[in-house]
């Protein structure tokens, strides 16, 4: 029996990389090119070891508010169960929270940003 998929994550970063979709939700996503308008992207040192050790990585991007339009981050929408939604809140630092936004195409997707 299939699981149905009725979250939708928009990712700017490393949960677009297969190798971290293998190790956190134990199989590769499929998805759509999708933007956010009024962020930006700034890039964060990473310290916890096994986030580094599955990306690859030490430096991640974070995206940020600003509310000018004239910002956009690109990014990958994926459809989710509420299982790996929950796999992704765990892979992501502290540094990151999850929160409800309004993509270009108009679709309702969550996203990590910077925890402030």
């Amino acid at each position: 029996m299939e699981t149905a998929t009725d979250e939708c994550l928009f990712s700017y970063g490393t949960l677009q990389d297969e190798a971290v979709q293998l190790a956190t939700f134990g199989r590769r996503l499929a998805g759509t090119p999708d933007l956010l308008r009024g962020y930006r992207l700034d890039m964060l040192t990473i310290r916890d070891a096994g986030v580094v050790a599955t990306s690859g990585a030490a430096q991640h991007p974070i995206a940020s508010h600003t509310g000018d339009a004239a910002h956009a981050v690109p990014g990958t929408v994926f459809r989710l169960t509420a299982q790996e939604l929950a796999h992704a809140d765990a892979y992501e630092v502290d540094d990151y929270r999850r929160v409800a936004v309004t993509l270009a195409s108009g679709l309702q997707a969550w996203m990590y940003v910077r925890a402030e």
